[in-house]
């Protein structure tokens, strides 16, 4: 169905601006450099945008078996 396929995308926007949204300039030579500070708990808004990546990408997962299940 071309509804599953329609909000594949936009979740796929969706996540993909969420994991934007949580990187904070950090490439390979910031995430070495940072290593030791990678475990600190989460807060406030960070927190929200996190289980929103989660929550989205399961959906994501989800919609897909669906559209491989339709077809």
């Amino acid at each position: 169905m071309y509804i599953f396929k329609i909000l594949q995308v936009f979740l796929s926007i969706i996540v993909t601006a969420l994991v934007l949204i949580q990187s904070k300039g950090g490439g390979l030579a910031m995430s070495v450099g940072s290593a030791f500070t990678m475990y600190r708990s989460k807060r406030g808004l960070e927190k929200v945008v996190f289980i929103l990546t989660i929550v989205f990408s399961v959906l994501v997962v989800i919609n897909s078996l669906l559209i491989i299940i339709t077809e």
